[in-house]
């Protein structure tokens, strides 16, 4: 979203953040409604218990979009005009993904090695994205 949001146009900053938490939210709302879809096509009932635990076993999908909607609102600070503001965004974005492989392969029992490729592999995903924003001009 920042990537597509920054690459059509010069949008107010508190127009992508607010962009950026909105699609976030709806993803996780849709997360939980596939969740506990798959719950009901496999013939468990779906009570509050279970939607309070969706809700919260996605809730990262919400989270994950905080930081760069943060990097947005500081990069006035930063002196940083919209479309620095949208690469100060991405590389949070980055900086995130890689953390996450990293920590989470790490939590998993994996090697250094094998969590640092995998950083790296999450890492290779952003830089697709950032190179198609590059490749239309912002």
């Amino acid at each position: 979203m920042i990537a597509t949001a920054s690459a059509v146009g010069d949008f107010p900053r508190v127009q992508v953040v607010v962009m950026l938490l909105v699609t976030a939210t709806v993803f996780w709302a849709a997360h939980v409604y596939a969740s506990l879809a798959g719950e009901r096509l496999v013939g468990r009932p779906v009570g509050r218990a279970e939607v309070r635990r969706a809700g919260q076993r996605e809730l990262p999908i919400v989270e994950a979009a905080v930081l760069p909607a943060a990097a947005l609102v500081v990069s006035p600070l930063l002196g940083l005009g919209p479309s620095g503001a949208g690469w100060l965004a991405l590389s949070v974005v980055g900086a995130q993904q890689f953390s996450w492989a990293l920590f989470g392969a790490l939590n998993a029992g994996a090697s250094r090695t094998q969590a640092v490729i995998e950083g790296l592999v999450n890492l290779a995903f952003v830089s697709l994205i950032v190179a198609a924003k590059a490749a239309v001009g912002h």
